[in-house]
């Protein structure tokens, strides 16, 4: 039972992501957009990934993890490239 309200979870934050990556995308502007939560999202994931490793308990909920991580990871890549964007315009120094 534990595992289907951690798969909705994992779900429910996963669902925003793609639309995350999608508004980075479009935007490409940092504003509106904090690099420190994206971090600390990061690194839960990493410690939910970790967890599961370490207990051995790989199940459905193991790969949403991993998609999870990997959204965010792009959405972070994002970050950067509209840093550059934002520098090259001049919106900040």
């Amino acid at each position: 039972m534990g595992e289907i309200f951690e798969l909705g979870m994992v779900i429910c934050f996963g669902i925003s992501w793609p639309l995350s990556v999608y508004k980075s995308y479009k935007a490409r502007t940092t504003l509106g957009k904090s690099l420190i939560f994206e971090l600390f999202i990061w690194i839960g994931y990493v410690s939910a990934i970790t967890g599961k490793l370490t207990t051995q308990n790989i199940t459905y909920v193991f790969f949403f993890y991993i998609l999870n991580i990997v959204m965010v990871s792009i959405d972070i890549c994002l970050y950067f490239r509209n840093r550059r964007l934002d520098r090259l315009a001049g919106r900040i120094s």
